[in-house]
């Protein structure tokens, strides 16, 4: 009678500690939600290395700024004041040689001489270096603009892993703590047991230990939790790596019937050869190489320069006057005949040049190509994973409530419900693993293709 008694027990404990058990994870606090979305702003706002990509890109726009000013004359103006001194030597032979031509004539000591001058000169024609250098600067801007935007993409890819992880470690918290509290109501039926006579003390020691190594993988998994946030708020640019407390981060999302989808490969490919930054900074880098050659062979031609001054000069005092000033107008061609194969040795590396840049462009493609390939594989397998971890999880869910049943009628061992337990956990961690593995394949294919830019 005391066993039937103790059993309707048990299983009325079962019923009403039942929805306790579900894998919830650590309570939501009333902060602001940290999602991905709003993760990847975050990161965009105060991560020191897109700054830092920011100031290149103003850099690179400078370049071409200084590159235009070829098409522009340059003007300059100069002066000069200056006091002379002769040695007793120089003044003699100054004087003798006035002299010479006056014999009444002198000279005084120290002088001042005073000069003032502008000169403008154009560049005419120098063989289309002005254009290609105006060419070679615009391309390095588009190129370290794609430049930059490749670090926005690797960046919020590395948000991305971050994020992830950290929801995977809370979710693997709650697993634990649930295992923790199922051994905990189990130790607890087993001194009810002692109590009526109807249990071993080793039952309790039993599932004593099994709360203990739950709890030591609650620990692992906070432990791993926090260093997850402290990389996560690193990326993030916050302050010493560490997340406000302000912000919790959000549940991990029940995947929808889309994301169990697979997109079109061909679609997939189109669109990241078209828009992928590091392919657009190879393209550029090309047509950087492509310009340099025609800077090379400006040399073979003339440079045509016009050139005006005008300048004056006056002594004793600067009281200039237009009487002062000279002026001189003047169209200087230049063209080399020999620099002994420094030309044709320039322009033969320009173009060398131009075949590694072409190469690695080719290069490039095939490398997205392949990213693109792979994380469609990955995504393929995660989306299969899912959905089999997920039937698996609800079977073995389904054995080990059979089983606890079962014991706590005494129609089975406590190992083989110590083996169902732990069939359990392991199921809910690869179930969660799962999960999170699909939304990081569906992150992992937007990084190749650049999408993750967009949004």
């Amino acid at each position: 009678m005391q066993n039937i008694l103790f059993s309707l027990i048990i299983v009325m404990s079962m019923a009403t500690q039942v929805f306790s058990e579900t894998v919830t994870g650590p309570r939501q606090s009333d902060g602001d939600i940290l999602d991905l979305q709003t993760a990847c702003a975050i990161a965009l706002e105060n991560n020191p290395s897109l700054a830092a990509a920011a100031e290149r890109v103003q850099a690179a726009a400078e370049r071409v700024l200084q590159a235009r000013a070829g098409y522009f004359p340059r003007i300059d103006a100069a002066a000069s004041a200056s006091r002379i001194n002769l040695s007793d030597y120089d003044y003699a032979i100054s004087m003798a040689q006035a002299k010479a031509f006056d014999p009444d004539a002198s000279i005084s000591d120290p002088n001042d001489y005073y000069s003032a001058g502008i000169t403008a000169s154009w560049i005419v024609f120098n063989g289309f270096e002005r254009h290609f250098a105006n060419l070679a600067a615009k391309y390095g801007r588009t190129e370290t603009q794609a430049a930059r935007n490749d670090t926005h993409r690797l960046l919020l890819s590395a948000v991305s892993e971050a994020f992830y992880r950290t929801q995977l470690a809370r979710e693997d918290i709650a697993i634990a703590e649930a295992d923790e509290a199922f051994n905990q109501r189990l130790a607890e039926e087993a001194r009810m047991r002692e109590e009526f006579g109807t249990g071993p003390l080793s039952d309790i020691l039993n599932f004593e230990v099994q709360v203990n190594a739950a709890r030591s993988s609650v620990i692992t998994a906070r432990q791993n939790y926090e260093i997850s946030l402290t990389g996560l708020g690193a990326l993030l640019g916050f302050e010493n790596a560490i997340l406000p407390e302000a912000y919790t981060i959000a549940r991990l999302a029940t995947e929808t019937k889309g994301r169990m989808m697979l997109p079109d490969l061909n679609d997939q490919m189109s669109y990241a050869l078209a828009h992928r930054p590091d392919l657009v900074r190879a393209d550029y880098t090309f047509k950087q190489a492509d310009a340099a050659v025609g800077e090379a062979w400006a040399e073979v031609y003339p440079d045509i320069i016009l050139s005006a001054s005008a300048t004056g000069d006056r002594f004793d005092d600067a009281d200039f006057s237009s009487d002062d000033f000279g002026n001189n107008v003047s169209l200087t061609i230049n063209y080399n005949i020999f620099a002994g194969g420094l030309t044709r040795a320039q322009i033969n590396e320009a173009k060398a040049n131009r075949m590694v840049a072409e190469n690695l462009l080719a290069d490039q493609r095939l490398e997205v190509s392949s990213e693109v390939k792979k994380a469609l594989v990955r995504l393929k397998a995660s989306q299969e994973q899912l959905d089999l971890q997920r039937k698996n999880a609800k079977l073995v869910n389904q054995n080990r409530e059979l089983v606890e049943k079962e014991y706590a009628a005494g129609q089975t061992s406590l190992v083989r419900l110590n083996e169902a337990q732990r069939d359990l956990v392991q199921a809910q961690g690869r179930l969660v693993l799962a999960r999170v593995s699909l939304e990081f394949a569906w992150y992992g294919l937007d990084v190749a293709t650049s999408r993750n830019i967009e949004k």
